[in-house]
């Protein structure tokens, strides 16, 4: 079964509402039809220190996190906007990322190949294209295969108002659409990967 994991990166645990995570839950359910497995990850719920590597010890717990990514086909990293930009939680899973992104394969590729990503976005303020095309690009420079149109990101008006859950932004039709085909091409890129891999030919990486 192709498996999908979403990072949710909002700076508040478990015990708040996310308005990120019930975005997710809206492309869950097209994962649902498509016989996709999910699991959301609540990254403050964990305890992950500052680092760019796969284990930064010392009751580091990202680990963890970094073994559900391993295992997964589908990574969808979700945050929040606070000042146009990414969460700092987003911030520091990127990084986290990126300090596994130089293992490699059995094949000797990047650890990453084969696997593909996404965004999920919320706030009351501008900047989700921006977060969107900040994340996107570092996953693809880490080796993640990037459908199109995998951002889905729903914004509110200009300063302090309702939120995504508070608005009944699930109604709105563009989120609606762009969580639907977001979905698909997402199932649809993992499952082509799966059937023909990206084959080691000139992508090997060289051990110094």
């Amino acid at each position: 079964m192709t498996k999908a994991l979403f990072l949710n990166c909002s700076l508040k645990s478990s015990s708040e509402e996310s308005n990120t995570e019930a975005l997710m839950k809206e492309v869950i359910k097209h994962f649902n039809n498509e016989n996709v497995e999910s699991e959301i990850v609540r990254i403050a719920d964990y305890n992950i220190k500052f680092g760019v590597s796969e284990d930064e010890g010392y009751g580091d717990e990202w680990p963890e996190v970094f073994n559900k990514v391993m295992r997964a086909d589908i990574l969808i990293i979700g945050t929040p906007l606070w000042l146009g930009e990414k969460s700092s939680v987003a911030t520091m899973v990127m990084e986290r990322l990126y300090g596994g992104s130089g293992l490699t394969n059995d094949k000797g590729q990047y650890i990453y190949y084969n696997k593909v990503g996404g965004v999920v976005i919320t706030g009351n303020e501008d900047g989700a294209k921006h977060a969107a095309s900040s994340i996107l690009s570092g996953l693809t420079h880490m080796g993640f295969t990037i459908p199109p149109n995998v951002d889905t990101y729903w914004v509110g008006e200009a300063g302090p108002g309702e939120s995504y859950i508070e608005a009944e932004g699930h109604k709105n039709d563009f989120t609606r659409e762009h969580a639907k085909i977001m979905a698909y091409n997402l199932k649809h890129f993992a499952n082509m990967l799966k059937e023909n891999p990206i084959p080691a030919e000139g992508n090997v990486v060289e051990q110094s």
